[in-house]
Parts: structure tokens; C-alpha cells; sequence
């Protein structure tokens, strides 16, 4: 497993799966090829497959051991082949997790940073002797901003409202049912070193989790980033933005403050060294170094 420490605070990549989905033309539909060409020598492989042009991403969760506690942030696509949203490969998130030494049992707090399938898909599990999908993580309390749970009722929901009722009922209701939800508006604290803060957009509840401990800072920031292109781009979204132009104004603001505050940025979907620092350049930005997880696949 890929683990390494800030400030006290142990973070684990949790690896499910990598692929490639989307040309950049497509993911990107204001993107510049020729900005892809000219960095081309460290977008490659891991980014950007050049040959095929598709834009690499990963899937994966974070598992932070905090203050006595342990949080996992998003919970990847679906494992169950019967569901929309399906990750290919068939290994649960608790799988994953029991890799890395931790039960469903021991998870206290489940972020998800938004409500897409590929952030909630491993939030509940099938329970046969109860005939229904109950939590996965059983002790745990569910994290969920108020504006993506009003966005995605599917009740009055107009995007994709299909697919998305289908998550929503699988992965999000029960949930609610249990009573393991807790619903935030404006920012939430976990504890000493982490507190959620809104950064619409993506979604109008996506939200980027903020971890300070021993002088480090670090931000999980979910889809604010698809691509570390986004870093000298800011201004470009990804077609599954809700929001494209209040996804770039969050995206240019949550750039600055990791510049300013020198905090590494932990997107959802990075591949490679999966996290990466900023700097100011003018009015741009600028990649400037990398994290310590170790490259490669899920």
C-alpha cells in the first residue's frame, strides 16, 4: 500500500482502478491539444496517453488515520456488476481496505466530497439476509453536503436523472435510512486536523477536505482536478463539470490558496505520483514538485 505521513496524520491510497476513458477533446472541451503536445514529456504516460490520446485517470480512495480516528474519503465506482456505475475488476472497496489492514468496522467517518457514481459507489453493500443495500461501513458517519443532497434528489433532479436515481438510491438512501448520515452546509470540522470547506462547481455541493497537522497542509480536492494540465489551466473544466465557469473561479481560488499556504494538492483521479505542489508564476501557476506515493497501477 502507498502510505505516507503528514504532520502526524497517515494517509493511504487505497488503488482500484486506472483506465483511460475520454480523448482530451472531450474530457476538456475547451482544452488547447497543442498545450498537450508541449508537455507532452511529463503528462506522459501517466496523465495522457499520447499514442491513443486519451486522457488517464485513476480510481481511488483515501484513508486517513487522524486524532485516534480513521476517515476514508470517497468510496470509488460500484464493485457489484448488477449496479450503474461499475468499475471493472469486481474488488470492493472493504476488499481494498482489508488489504491495508483496516475492517469495515474500524472506519469512523465516510467523506464524500461530492455525489457522482464514482465517489459513492462503495458506500453501501448488499446485505441478502435483509434483501437490501445497507452502510459498508457499519459504525461509520456518512459526510454529505446539503447542496449536492438537494442536487441530486431524484426526485427533482434533471441531469442524467436515470443513472443518477439509480445511485442515489444504492449509495446515498440507505445511508439516510440508517441514520449514519451527517449533512453540512458552509463547512464542517472533523477533528484538530481536518475540516471540509465548499468548492462548488464540479457539483454545487463539491467540497474540498482540508488536513493541517505539524506545520504541513494538505488538500483533498475531488474532481477540482481531472488532470495536472488544469494546474496551467485553470480556466478549463471537464465536461462532467455541472457548473464549467463556478468550477474554474473555485479551481483558480483553491490554486492559490495551495500556493500561498504551500500545501500539497491530493486530487481525486490523479494518476503517477497522484499529488502535486503549486506555485504562483504571475497571474498562471506552476507544478513544482510531487508527493511521495509511488507511481504506477492501481
Amino acid at each position: 500500500m502507498d502510505t505516507i505521513e503528514w504532520g502526524g496524520v497517515r494517509v493511504t491510497r487505497i488503488g482500484l482502478f486506472e483506465n483511460a476513458p475520454l480523448p482530451p477533446a472531450a474530457f476538456f472541451p475547451a482544452t488547447d491539444r497543442a498545450r498537450w503536445e508541449a508537455n507532452r514529456s511529463w503528462l506522459a504516460p501517466a496523465h495522457w496517453d499520447p499514442d491513443a490520446d486519451r486522457v488517464r485517470i485513476a480510481v481511488q480512495a483515501w484513508l486517513l488515520r487522524s486524532a485516534g480516528r480513521t476517515v476514508l474519503v470517497d468510496t470509488g465506482l460500484a464493485a457489484d456488476s448488477a449496479r450503474t456505475g461499475v468499475h471493472p475488476g469486481g474488488v470492493s472497496l472493504v476488499e481494498a481496505l482489508a488489504a491495508a489492514g483496516v475492517a469495515a468496522d474500524d472506519v469512523d467517518t465516510v467523506v464524500n466530497t461530492h455525489l457522482h457514481a464514482d465517489h459513492v459507489g462503495g458506500n453501501t453493500r448488499f446485505d441478502s439476509s435483509a434483501g437490501e443495500r445497507v452502510p459498508a461501513f457499519p459504525r461509520a458517519r456518512y459526510l454529505f453536503s446539503r447542496a449536492d443532497l438537494d442536487f441530486f434528489d431524484s426526485r427533482t433532479l434533471t441531469e442524467q436523472p436515470g443513472r443518477s436515481a439509480v445511485v442515489h438510491a444504492e449509495s446515498i438512501e440507505p445511508v439516510l435510512r440508517a441514520g449514519q448520515a451527517d449533512v453540512w452546509e458552509g463547512g464542517h470540522v472533523i477533528d484538530e486536523h481536518l475540516h471540509l470547506e465548499p468548492a462548488p462547481g464540479h457539483t454545487p455541493g463539491h467540497a474540498v477536505l482540508s488536513l493541517t497537522a505539524g506545520g504541513e497542509r494538505a488538500l483533498f480536492v475531488g474532481d477540482l482536478l481531472h488532470s495536472p494540465l488544469q494546474v496551467l489551466t485553470p480556466e478549463v473544466s471537464s465536461c462532467f463539470c455541472h457548473d464549467p465557469a463556478t468550477a474554474a473561479r473555485t479551481r483558480r481560488r483553491v490554486l492559490e490558496q495551495a500556493a500561498d499556504e504551500r500545501a500539497l494538492l491530493v486530487p481525486a483521479h490523479f494518476g503517477g505520483a497522484r499529488a502535486v505542489e503549486v506555485a504562483r508564476e504571475g497571474s498562471r501557476f506552476a507544478l513544482t514538485g510531487w508527493a511521495g506515493f509511488p507511481a504506477g497501477a492501481a
